[in-house]
Parts: C-alpha cells; sequence; structure tokens
C-alpha cells in the first residue's frame, strides 16, 4: 500500500490524544495546588503562633505595675519575639538625650567593660529626632553611625522602633543581631511596632500607678504633720519633720527650709531646718533674696527648678557648708499661706536620680502650702500662749502693785512714825533702818512689776544691759551691779537702744582697761514724770588724772549723746573713782 493511500487522523484521533495529556496536566495542578495549601497552612500556623507569642510579651508587659519592670520585660519579649540576641529600651529626657538606658542580652562583665552607656547619639538619636521604625541590614553602613566604643560585642542588622505614650515620645526600643545571621523582616517590625503600642499603654498605666502613690505619700505626710501639731508640738519639731517628711517622700538627698525672720526687717532667709548627709552644718545659714532664684521664688510665688552655680542660690560667698547643693537639681517651692509668704523649702536631688518633673513640683507645691499653714497654725498657737503669758504678768503686777507695795508702803509709814516717839536713840536708828529696808524691798518690787509687763525678756532693754554686765563681769573679775529704774522696755524708743547699749558697753570697757576697780554700778533709769532716760556708770577706781590723756572711747560716748540731743559727763566719785553719766531727753 502507498503511503499516500494511508489514512490520516481523524476527529477521534485527536481525542484519544487529548484525553491521554489531561490527567498528568491535572495531576500538576494539583500538586501545586497542595504545595500552595500546604504552604498556607505552615503560614497561618506560624502567624498562629506569632500571634500568641505576642499576646504572651503583651501580658507579660501588662502584668506589673512598677515602670522598671515594664521595660525590662517589654525589652525581653521583644528580642524573643523577633529572634533579636540584645535589645535595649533608651528613655527620652528633657534634654532629648537618654536619660535611663534598660538593656537585655550583655552580661555584667560586658557592662563593666564597656563603661558608660548609650546617651542618643549616631542611630540612636536619629531615631530620637525621626521617631519611625527604622531597619537596617548594617549598622555601621549608616551614614549617621559613629561606630562602637571599644568592648562593644558585634552588632550589625537593627530594627528600632519609637515607643508613644498617649502621641507623645517616651523613648525608643533598639534591637540588633537577629538570631541566624539574618535582617528583621517586615513581619518583625509589625511584631514589634504592636508590641509597642501596647507598651505605651503598659508605660502610662505604670506612671499614674507610680503619681497616685506619690501623692498618697505626700498627703500622708501632711497628715502626720497636722497630727504632730494637733499633739502639741513645738515650732522646731514642727519644721523638722516638714524637711524630713519631705526628703522621704521626694527621695531627695538634702531638704532645707528657709524662713524670714518675723522679728527683722532684713529680708534675708534663714535655714532654720535641715534633713540629709551633712545638711545639719547648713542650719543657721543665710540666704539673701536680692537677685538671687531664692528671691526670684520668694517675689513671683512660684516654684521653679534650679540647676545653675549654687552660689547663684543666695548663699553668703565662701560659705563652705553649701558644698552640698553643688551637684544635682534643685527643686524651690515658696511657702505661701494667703497673702503672706513665709519662707522656701529647698529639695535636692542628685543627677542620677534624675530631675524634677512637673508632677514633682506640683505634688511638692501642695505640701508646701500644707506646711505653710502649719507653721502659721503654730506661730497662732505660740501668740496665744504669749498673750496668756503676759496677761497673767499684768495681773501679778497689778495685783503687787495694788495690794503688796501699799501694805508695805503703810508699814513702812507706820515705822517711821513710831521712830520719832522712840526715846532711845539706838532703837530709833534700827526702825529706821526697817523703814530704808521697806524702801529698798518697795524699789525691787517695782522692778519686778516692769521686768513682768516686759514683752519679750530676751530681747528687752533690761535684758540686753544685764548681759552687757554680766561680759564686763568676766573681764572685771566681779559682776557690776545694775539697778533698772521704770518702765525700759515700753518707756524708751528702739531707735535709741543701740546708741544706749553702746555707751554703757564703752563706759565698762574704759572700767576693765583703766580704773583698776573692785566695784562697779550701773543705773538705767526711765524717768517718765521727766521724760528722760538716764545712764550712770560708777566704779571705786583710780579716777581721772589732773591731766587726762585723750581717750577715744570718752570721746565716742560723748558724740553719741549729742546725737540723741541729751549730755555726757565724766566726773569724780565722791568717795574716789570715776561717774560717766548720760542723760538724753524724750520728746513729749
Amino acid at each position: 500500500m502507498d503511503m499516500d493511500e494511508l489514512p490520516g487522523p481523524g476527529p477521534g484521533d485527536a481525542q484519544i490524544q487529548h484525553d491521554l495529556v489531561l490527567p498528568d496536566l491535572s495531576r500538576l495542578r494539583l500538586h501545586t495546588l497542595l504545595g500552595e495549601l500546604v504552604d498556607r497552612a505552615d503560614q497561618l500556623v506560624e502567624n498562629e503562633r506569632r500571634v500568641h507569642r505576642l499576646l504572651e510579651a503583651v501580658v507579660s508587659v501588662s502584668s506589673s505595675l512598677s515602670l522598671p519592670e515594664v521595660l525590662h520585660n517589654f525589652v525581653r519579649a521583644s528580642c524573643d519575639l523577633v529572634g533579636a540576641r540584645y535589645g535595649a529600651v533608651g528613655v527620652i529626657g528633657a534634654d532629648r538625650t537618654l536619660q535611663e538606658f534598660i538593656h537585655t542580652g550583655m552580661s555584667a562583665e560586658e557592662c563593666e567593660r564597656i563603661g558608660h552607656l548609650p546617651s542618643g547619639k549616631g542611630i540612636l538619636g536619629l531615631l530620637i529626632d525621626e521617631p519611625r521604625p527604622i531597619r537596617l541590614h548594617d549598622l555601621r553602613e549608616h551614614p549617621r553611625s559613629c561606630g562602637f566604643p571599644a568592648g562593644y560585642p558585634q552588632m550589625r542588622s537593627f530594627l528600632g522602633v519609637p515607643i508613644l505614650v498617649r502621641g507623645l515620645p517616651f523613648g525608643n526600643l533598639y534591637l540588633t543581631e537577629k538570631e541566624g545571621g539574618g535582617d528583621f523582616t517586615d513581619e518583625d517590625e509589625e511584631v514589634v511596632v504592636a508590641l509597642a503600642a501596647a507598651a505605651g499603654i503598659a508605660i502610662e498605666n505604670a506612671r499614674l500607678y507610680d503619681l497616685s502613690r506619690r501623692r498618697e505619700s505626700w498627703l500622708l505626710a501632711s497628715t502626720e504633720i497636722t497630727a504632730n501639731l494637733l499633739s502639741g508640738a513645738s515650732l522646731g519639731e514642727t519644721l523638722d519633720l516638714i524637711v524630713e517628711r519631705a526628703r522621704a517622700v521626694a527621695g531627695a538627698r538634702v531638704c532645707l527650709l528657709a524662713l524670714l525672720e518675723p522679728e527683722e526687717d532684713a529680708s534675708d532667709l534663714i535655714i532654720k531646718a535641715a534633713a540629709g548627709p551633712g545638711a545639719e552644718h547648713l542650719r543657721n545659714e543665710r540666704l539673701s533674696t536680692d537677685g538671687t532664684a531664692v528671691g526670684d521664688v520668694m517675689r513671683t510665688r512660684r516654684p521653679n527648678v534650679y540647676s545653675g552655680d549654687v552660689a547663684a542660690l543666695g548663699f553668703a560667698d565662701g560659705s563652705a557648708n553649701s558644698t552640698h547643693l553643688k551637684d544635682g537639681s534643685v527643686l524651690l517651692v515658696p511657702l505661701a499661706s494667703g497673702p503672706h509668704t513665709l519662707g522656701v523649702l529647698i529639695v535636692t536631688r542628685r543627677d542620677i536620680q534624675g530631675a524634677f518633673e512637673p508632677p514633682d513640683m506640683h505634688m511638692v507645691t501642695t505640701f508646701a502650702g500644707h506646711a505653710a499653714l502649719a507653721l502659721e497654725f503654730v506661730r497662732a498657737q505660740e501668740e496665744r500662749d504669749r498673750l496668756a503669758v503676759f496677761e497673767e504678768r499684768d495681773r501679778i503686777a497689778r495685783d503687787l502693785h495694788d495690794h503688796v507695795i501699799q501694805r508695805l508702803f503703810a508699814v513702812g509709814l507706820g515705822l517711821q512714825g513710831i521712830s520719832r516717839q522712840v526715846d532711845r536713840v539706838d532703837v530709833a536708828d534700827r526702825v529706821v533702818g526697817y523703814v530704808r529696808d521697806l524702801d529698798s524691798i518697795i524699789q525691787e518690787i517695782r522692778r519686778t512689776i516692769f521686768s513682768l509687763q516686759e514683752r519679750d525678756n530676751q530681747c528687752s532693754l533690761r535684758a540686753q544691759v544685764i548681759e552687757i554686765a554680766e561680759e564686763a563681769g568676766e573681764a572685771l573679775g566681779f559682776e557690776p551691779q545694775v539697778v533698772l529704774e521704770g518702765p525700759l522696755d515700753t518707756f524708751v524708743p528702739d531707735p535709741m537702744r543701740p546708741e544706749i547699749l553702746a555707751t554703757l558697753r564703752e563706759a565698762l570697757s574704759n572700767v576693765v582697761r583703766h580704773a583698776h576697780a573692785t566695784r562697779a554700778e550701773v543705773l538705767l533709769r526711765a524717768n517718765v514724770l521727766h521724760r528722760s532716760v538716764e545712764l550712770r556708770v560708777t566704779d571705786n577706781g583710780v579716777g581721772i588724772p589732773e591731766n587726762p590723756p585723750r581717750y577715744s572711747g570718752l570721746t565716742n560716748m560723748a558724740e553719741r549723746a549729742t546725737r540723741l540731743g541729751g549730755t555726757f559727763s565724766v566726773e569724780p566719785g565722791p568717795k574716789g573713782g570715776t561717774v560717766l553719766t548720760l542723760k538724753v531727753p524724750l520728746s513729749p
């Protein structure tokens, strides 16, 4: 049969060939689909595992209300999620640098070998300047990279994610060296970003809890001060309690309380209470308010965080004690009560403790307000007690004057009348002597009455005269006799007192240096009837020579008398010695 005569393929043959090829294609497609299905299933399983790990990480981060624990848990969970060998959280401070740096993955030996931890420069600073996720293949190849200091472990791959709290930057998460030597993936970034969002909520909760705990501590401190006042504590005990509680609650190194002196016209502050290491040496130090940080707080009545030179606080130049305040942050809070500013509460922290933040300022200001009310209460209570003492003194003085003195005076008059009727001279002289004794007793009682009417024994003119006489007695070898007559503390004007006291001090000094006396007497008399004040200093010394040398002390006393509009005289005594007399008239 010829080849041309062979039959060609018909329609039936094409169908047969199609039926033979179809099963092979179907099996190939089915195998491909099954492979894709398995991959999808594995991916779903891996995603489910990743979601479970993410949920576990969120629970771990949110399980604590302590901010340091939240940050540590966040770093460890982030490293576990993406397989990073090293991780850290940098907390951004007010100066846009890393205030805290919490890390994991490095041993204690490595940290000690490295020394100072990062402060927020290079790539870490880039994340601070641009708060968005960053992934790098190699840290060293980035333009912002500034290298690693000696001792740092090898770090190449990098993933950085910002941590936002209420939409504001709180810090950054840094992850390096992915396990296996690869790069961090998009999925790693997504997971860490999600965990960082949960961490931001946990951080805010921890901060709110810490804030409420500190507020409770400040309220407890204020309550303790109030209870201490109600128990009858003195002003000094209250001041010490205020600084001790403020230091403890604020976590401060030193706490000081500087108050205005109510008795002085000067505007300087005096440190009345101090707590902390070495703070006791700062007690009674004077703080100037003229152009100083303390003065600004007193004037504006607003708190201020101060971190400058300690001399600008207002301490006297050269005060070695003020070195305790040189390092760290200083919070100055006014003690304001109504329209009055009583002083300033000074709270200091070291640099490692961190600077004071606005919540700290608010809480310390509230505490200072309570403290100011406490001080006002104590002072008002002391004023009431002092007034009660004065009223009691006035009552005793009236009784002495109206009853005791009048009866003694009547007895003296009676004895004086009897002395005229006595024939024996010796008996009459004895009776007259008793009359003189009664006169002396009456004078002593009158001086006692004037002393009882003094407003403040420690600051009275009488007390100051006695103090000067006692000081002179140490140099003389004997104590001068002091006689005080009349209402000195109510009658002698305040501007005149320094001149009188200076004259007395100068006169006794002359007795010590020139008189060689064995007895001296000081008389200070306020004559209400003639409206004058007389100071007389008498001694039994060698007296004034015929041609006395020019003593500068006598010249000074004469000049003081002239300034007061009075007279000054130096005369020999009736039985030897010298009599110095200062007489000053008082304007009606």
